[in-house]
C-alpha cells in the first residue's frame, strides 16, 4: 500500500500555497507526492499521472477538495478513476476517507455545497466587475500577446511559422493571427497553416 499525494495550485504565483499543500502531504504520510500549478479547467498532467500509478489498497490524498475537483461531476468522475484502481481518497482538511460508506456520503454531499460556493464567488465576482465597469474603474486583463507585438511581428519577417511563433513566445496562436491583423501584417499563404 502507498499513500499517494496530489498538490494544485491555480497559478505559479501561488508558491506559498504548494508549499502548505506539500507540508501537509508529507506529514500525512505521503510516500510518492505529484503536484503541478495549472489551473483546474485546464489539463492536468499530474493528476492524470498520480491516477494512473495508484494501485489496489493505495489512498490518494489531496489537502482540499478544491484542490482536486472542480465541479461535482468532476469530483465523481475521479472517484470512480481511484475506485476502479482498488484505491481509496482521502481529504485532510474535511477528514474524510471513501473508503467508507459514510465517507462516500459526505464526499458527494460537500462535492455539491463546494460547487455550490464557487458558483455564488463566480456570481460575486460578475457584479463586481460589473459595478467597476460602470464606475470606469475596471481595466480587464493586461493583453499578454500584444505586449509581444514587436516580437511576433520579427519572427514573422524571419520566416517563422505562426504556429512556432506562438509556442516561442508563449501564447495562443490566435493571439499571433490578432497581432497579425491588428498591425495588418503580410504572411505568405503557405505561412498561415
Amino acid at each position: 500500500m502507498v499513500t499517494v499525494g496530489y498538490a494544485r495550485t491555480s497559478t505559479t504565483e501561488q508558491a506559498a500555497g504548494l508549499d502548505a499543500q506539500l507540508r501537509d502531504l508529507e506529514a500525512s504520510g505521503c510516500t510518492k507526492v505529484f503536484a503541478e500549478q495549472v489551473s483546474s479547467v485546464a489539463k492536468r498532467e499530474q493528476l492524470s499521472v498520480a491516477l494512473d500509478f495508484l494501485r489496489e489498497g493505495d489512498v490518494f490524498v489531496v489537502t482540499k477538495l478544491d484542490r482536486l475537483a472542480r465541479s461535482v461531476r468532476d469530483l465523481l468522475e475521479i472517484v470512480a478513476a481511484i475506485e476502479a484502481r482498488g484505491a481509496g481518497l482521502r481529504i485532510l482538511a474535511m477528514n474524510l476517507d471513501t473508503t467508507t460508506p459514510t465517507g462516500r456520503l459526505m464526499l458527494q454531499v460537500l462535492g455539491s455545497v463546494a460547487e455550490f460556493e464557487r458558483s455564488l464567488m463566480l456570481e460575486r465576482q460578475r457584479d463586481g466587475i460589473a459595478k467597476a465597469k460602470a464606475e470606469g474603474k475596471y481595466k480587464g486583463r493586461k493583453p499578454t500577446a500584444m505586449a509581444k507585438a514587436d516580437e511576433v511581428d520579427a519572427l514573422l519577417r524571419a520566416g517563422v511559422t505562426p504556429t512556432e511563433v506562438a509556442r516561442r513566445l508563449g501564447i495562443g496562436r490566435s493571439s499571433v493571427y490578432r497581432v497579425i491583423a491588428d498591425k495588418g501584417i503580410k504572411i505568405a499563404p503557405e505561412m498561415a497553416a
